[in-house]
């Protein structure tokens, strides 16, 4: 019987029944695989006059070698990690295929491990490729960003058949993998791969990768630039090819190079576009492997049918609306079942629905803290005694379902002592709950907008909560492992614990920037009148910069005692901005600071905090300071050498743009008056 006359399904049957099973005529497979493992296919160590590098024997050095051999022993296919403080800070990964197994994982970052600072030596920052793995090391952080260039495309020195719907089959292919790679439930390794026949004898092996660390949105853009790569550079004149980025990975062949079980799998042929099903096909061996033949393709058809049926489940799901999203939610960033009791996820602790409303006395109005557009957040204490704050999602809020996906994907990512700490979260039945430490001396506005709790916050009260601010900021500006604009610092955004030490709070409208990403623009500005930088609220802008116009505002009220937005001189419509400048320029700043701080304060503190706020408010934001300034600048004890302030930017109700007053129109801006603990 010809082979050629069958019919796909026919050919199937054929296969399971004749003790026999068709295989191409190529040469020995796992020697291709081996060699090619070992092979670096490709090195990049940026070089130039503004390259960073580093000496031999420094701190720099030793922090590198030091986080290499940490990766080498972690027993994963993908890990990230820091090393050192300052400067000399050394971030790195390495990510293995998601078909290699751990033993050869291990190896392959061995070898990449050696050969990078070989090849790349005295660079902070480098990155090397092999066919099993990559690892990469820089300077600064690039964890959870998209970086799909520079970009490398790699094809086989071999011509491939070539079916008139192969690019067809190409882009269906590898939809599907990104699909898969990024899906719910969640695949932790951002991997997939399938076999997929496209002709009677010739099947197409295909694979696509991201660093784990990626959010499938990221992931998926990053794939779809890899696509277009390869279509333009090899798939009309290859049987194979690959594109490698820093970010992810794509490739396909005719020939077997994926060592694992595959995530998916189509059927495994596909007629040509004449209807012939290949009857011009390459020469065949038949040998007998009957078992062998059997076992594959019951293995390749259960895991095809599987796919396909819960592929039907999941478009089944996505009829509903937020109930959906909040279970894609529920896998793609918890990562597990989300009844296990207190079970580990990816970044933090899950907690039982039952715990939570035993803790909060099933959310009654007792323990209710505040309530906001996205919800309520209520006071619970659990049986070990530990004091938690509980923000309950309402289930009529769309806005509020995505601040909580930010929250969740963001600040259970950041650690640092002058943030809230997420402790864990709920997803059970219609409840989406995240649960924080309890501040037990609640936000900065309470004890700041207030006559009688302010006189408790004397000079070096307000001086340590301005620089445990700074530090949190700067923190996610430059020092975390994202890159993070919070987009809402505010007074009532920044809790107090029962020290009295600050805590920013409320990370839903912040957002992430990718590697030297220094703004972006959003159509939809949301933020907090008198807060918000002017770059912001008439052109969408936001960027560092924004966040630090925003902590300026926040150092002049908590000098001040005033709010940003209340009017400072009854006959005049001043705010607190005007009122400051005015001042300074009268030489008279001193008049701004609260009086209760009077016989606590020494003068020449007060006068340097004005100045730094003043210059953080400043119109053009490329003359704002960074963090990192103004951090150091709090930590100087002089203010000789400050840059002189220019006028603020922003007044509440008109933009000053030189002796221009320009009214201005805000829309969809909130004025959050929640006080989440």
């Amino acid at each position: 019987m010809a082979a050629a006359n069958l019919c796909p399904l026919g050919t199937l049957v054929i296969l399971f029944i004749l003790p026999c099973s068709l295989l191409l005529v190529m040469p020995n497979s796992t020697t291709i695989a081996g060699a090619a493992a070992l092979e670096v296919l490709r090195q990049l160590c940026p070089d130039g006059p503004d390259t960073a590098k580093y000496t031999a024997g420094s701190q720099f050095e030793r922090n590198l070698d030091h986080l290499l051999r940490s990766l080498h022993n972690k027993n994963s296919i993908f890990s990230n990690d820091t090393q050192g403080h300052g400067p000399d800070k050394v971030y790195g990964l390495y990510l293995c295929r998601g078909d290699v197994g751990l033993k050869d994982c291990r190896n392959c970052i061995d070898m990449a491990s050696k050969e990078i600072v070989k090849q790349c030596r005295f660079k902070k920052e480098a990155i090397i490729w092999y066919d099993q793995c990559l690892i990469r090391y820089a300077n600064r952080s690039f964890f959870s960003t998209v970086e799909p260039s520079p970009r490398f495309v790699r094809y086989s020195a071999y011509n491939r058949i070539n079916p008139e719907n192969f690019s067809v089959i190409f882009d269906g292919v590898f939809h599907n993998l990104t699909n898969l790679a990024t899906s719910n439930p969640p695949n932790y390794t951002n991997y997939a791969s399938s076999e997929t026949g496209i002709t009677t004898v010739e099947t197409l092996y295909s694979m696509v990768q991201c660093t784990p660390d990626l959010s499938p949105p990221y992931c998926r853009n990053c794939l779809s630039a890899a696509m277009k790569a390869i279509k333009i550079s090899a798939l009309n004149v290859s049987r194979g090819g690959r594109v490698f980025s820093p970010s992810c990975n794509l490739r396909y062949e005719t020939l077997p190079f994926l060592e694992g079980p595959q995530l998916g799998h189509s059927p495994p042929t596909i007629p040509t576009a004449d209807g012939s099903n290949g009857s011009k096909r390459r020469r065949v061996t038949i040998f007998t492997s009957t078992s062998v033949s059997m076992v594959l393709l019951g293995i390749a058809l259960m895991a095809y049918y599987i796919y396909r049926y819960s592929r039907k489940g999941r478009e089944k799901e996505e009829e509903g609306s937020q109930e959906v999203q909040l279970l894609s939610l529920r896998g793609e960033m918890l990562g597990h079942d989300h009844n296990t009791d207190q079970t580990k996820s990816q970044e933090f602790l899950t907690i039982q629905l039952d715990v939570i409303l035993a803790a909060t006395s099933h959310f009654s109005e007792q323990n209710k803290l505040g309530e906001g557009g996205f919800g309520s957040v209520y006071k619970g204490t659990l049986l070990d005694g530990r004091e938690i704050a509980v923000k309950r999602l309402s289930t009529t809020s769309g806005q509020g379902l995505e601040e909580f996906k930010n929250e969740v994907t963001l600040i259970a990512r950041l650690q640092h002592r002058n943030l809230v700490k997420l402790l864990g979260c709920c997803l059970e039945g219609n409840e989406s709950l995240l649960v924080y430490e309890y501040m037990p001396n609640k936000s900065l506005d309470v004890w700041l907008f207030d006559s009688t709790k302010a006189v408790e916050l004397d000079w070096n009260r307000r001086l340590l909560i301005i620089n445990g601010i700074a530090c949190g900021i700067l923190y996610l500006h430059e020092d975390s492992r994202l890159r993070v604009i919070h987009r809402d610092l505010k007074a009532n955004n920044i809790l107090l614990d029962s020290e009295m030490n600050p805590k920013i709070s409320d990370f839903g409208m912040a957002r992430i920037f990718g590697g030297d990403q220094s703004e972006a623009k959003t159509k939809r500005v949301v933020g907090t009148h008198g807060y918000m930088a002017p770059e912001y609220v008439m052109d969408g802008l936001f960027s560092m910069k924004s966040d630090v116009y925003s902590f300026g505002v926040l150092l002049l009220e908590i000098i001040s005692g005033k709010k940003s937005t209340s009017r400072c001189v009854s006959e005049d419509d001043y705010n607190l901005l005007t009122l400051a400048w005015q001042l300074w320029n009268e030489g008279q700043a001193l008049q701004l600071m609260d009086p209760s701080l009077a016989n606590s304060s020494e003068s020449i503190e007060v006068l340097k905090c004005i100045h730094i706020g003043l210059l953080c408010v400043q119109q053009d934001p490329a003359n704002r300071p960074t963090m990192s300034s103004v951090v150091v600048m709090l930590g100087s004890n002089s203010i000789a050498t400050l840059l002189q302030p220019t006028q603020p930017a922003f007044f509440v109700g008109r933009v000053v743009l030189g002796s221009i007053q320009t009214p201005i129109s805000v829309n969809e801006v909130t004025v959050s008056t929640i006080l989440p603990r």
